[in-house]
């Protein structure tokens, strides 16, 4: 993973948990219901902006590459590369 896209996932999560820490303080100070739910969809809403974005370096870096680059990542064939995505996105999305 490039050092930017490492650094930028580490902030993104830094304020995810600032988010859940709040919505914890949030169930504690017994805030109404559809505070709650705005906050949980805020942080779910951040969480997979961190998804989207590791799952773009993941193609960038490990399927369209078609070179190892010491990070794990293998060749692949054109067919290989397509059901990689496949395999990333389904897991992205479950």
């Amino acid at each position: 993973m490039k050092n930017e896209t490492a650094n930028t996932a580490k902030k993104r999560l830094n304020r995810v948990t600032g988010q859940i820490n709040g919505l914890q303080r949030m169930i504690d100070n017994a805030r109404p219901c559809s505070e709650l739910l705005q906050q949980y969809y805020a942080a779910r809403a951040a969480l997979d902006q961190v998804g989207v974005l590791l799952l773009s370096e993941h193609i960038q870096t490990c399927v369209l590459q078609q070179e190892s680059d010491g990070n794990g990542c293998a060749q692949f064939e054109d067919a290989e590369q397509t059901e990689e995505i496949k395999a990333a996105l389904r897991r992205f999305l479950h």
